[in-house]
């Protein structure tokens, strides 16, 4: 009797949580269906990679991971899934090495399009969907991290902001029942793992959509209260939420919660109310500055980062520096910076007044550096106060990673048994990695009462 040949899959993830978080849910199927997982380094049977459409470089990194794949077995499976295979399937299908390309609905399904598949040496075969199909929601998180998994409770967004493809990548904003979502978070917490992010594109617009026939009648508040009473989570995490859907009631239950963390990720995107009006924008500047105001009212170490674009169509140097003013007044912690690029099938790309690239590149140094001041000023805010830290991982030179609760990170010499342990620590200098030095609190681990 002929032995069977182990079948073998490797994985890449570009982009965000989400896309984490769906990689992790495939790979599950694959593993189910009796495939072992293995490093993308390795020699496999498959090579899924799981894109982004976010960054310009969109098309540069596929075929880097296309290129990493064939070099580790060239009669290996190439499929490309993602928000980039869903926005250009047969662009993809015609990189060399690609076999498959699947769309936003099929990715799902990868295990019925694997049997009849076959190495080709000319274009790959394309399965994608029109995006209006993409309306159901599957419940996704990751596993592999020890310490930390990303949750998916919503997909898809309704805004029509004028820069942003990720609606025709991901259709229409739906949700997870609470039920499901709850279940999943258990399932979670029986694996051992301390903290939740709970992720999607536009998560506070959690309970919008039907799920199989029935629809929502719950909230983004209903969500996180019902987070909040799951037993064996220790840490829950908010990913990025709209400041126009970031309530007052939402912030008050994380200020009050022993499972939610004082860690806010807002989306700015400019300073300037002229650019929000032009990005289509659902909030202007003086309600972003009350949401900061008021978590910074109910909980004073809280962490709060921000996205902001920067090089969006006429955005004038007296504009860019409204949206540099107007952030460097901000009690905010850190900043994520993007430099706007053209995207296909997008309002802005037609838009008059586009900004030089070198200029772009220029005022995305300027906000990275203030970006910096904020979180150096921020740092040393809390130094000599105490936190809870879940340890990670140590690095190459014998330290120890992990995160305060909100979100700092500090380090301390390596030690086993403090991996996935939440211990109370005193936050002592900085160090030059940017990193803050702990020492262990009197009390060394957490107890909760």
């Amino acid at each position: 009797m002929q032995k069977e040949i182990m079948k073998t899959a490797a994985f890449h993830t570009l982009g965000c949580k989400l896309n984490f978080a769906e990689t992790s849910t495939i790979a599950r199927q694959l593993t189910d269906a009796g495939y072992e997982k293995v490093s993308f380094e390795e020699k496999a049977s498959v090579y899924i990679i799981n894109t982004c459409s976010v960054t310009e470089a969109a098309d540069k990194e596929c075929r880097f991971h296309i290129r990493r794949a064939l070099k580790a077995n060239p009669d290996g499976l190439v499929i490309i899934i993602g928000c980039y295979a869903q926005l250009k399937p047969e662009e993809i299908a015609e990189m060399e090495g690609v076999d498959m390309v699947l769309g936003a609905k099929e990715k799902f399904n990868i295990l019925s399009y694997l049997d009849d598949l076959e190495k080709t040496e000319n274009f790959g075969v394309v399965h994608s969907c029109e995006i209006e199909e993409a309306d159901f929601f599957i419940g996704s998180y990751s596993i592999g991290d020890r310490t930390r998994a990303f949750l998916k409770v919503q997909d898809g967004c309704d805004y029509k902001c004028t820069y942003c493809t990720i609606p025709l990548a991901r259709g229409i904003s739906r949700s997870d029942t609470i039920e499901n979502v709850v279940r999943n978070a258990q399932e979670i917490a029986e694996k051992g793992i301390k903290e939740i992010v709970l992720t999607g594109v536009n998560i506070g617009d959690y309970g919008k959509g039907e799920f199989g026939n029935k629809k929502h009648d719950h909230t983004f508040l209903d969500l996180i209260k019902a987070l909040d009473q799951v037993e064996g989570v220790e840490r829950i995490r908010i990913s990025s939420i709209e400041p126009n859907l970031l309530k007052d009631e939402s912030i008050k239950l994380v200020a009050e919660s022993e499972r939610f963390v004082p860690h806010f990720h807002i989306p700015l995107q400019s300073g300037s109310d002229v650019l929000l009006k032009k990005m289509k924008r659902r909030y202007l500047t003086q309600l972003y500055a009350d949401r900061i105001t008021k978590i910074r009212k109910v909980m004073p170490d809280a962490a709060i980062g921000v996205d902001v674009i920067v090089g969006f169509p006429g955005e004038t140097q007296e504009l860019f520096l409204e949206t540099y003013h107007f952030l460097n007044n901000l009690p905010i912690s850190y900043l994520h910076v993007f430099t706007y690029s053209e995207r296909e099938n997008t309002e802005a790309a037609a838009m008059e007044g586009a900004v030089p690239v070198q200029e772009r590149k220029k005022r995305n140094k300027m906000l990275r550096i203030l970006s910096e001041k904020k979180k150096t000023a921020f740092y040393e805010s809390q130094l000599g106060k105490r936190f809870p830290v879940l340890w990670e991982h140590e690095n190459k030179e014998g330290a120890m990673y992990g995160f305060t609760e909100n979100y700092i990170r500090v380090q301390k010499p390596f030690d086993a048994d403090s991996i996935n342990q939440i211990e109370v620590v005193s936050l002592q200098q900085i160090e030059n990695d940017g990193s803050v030095f702990v020492i262990p609190a009197f009390d060394r681990f957490l107890e909760r009462v």
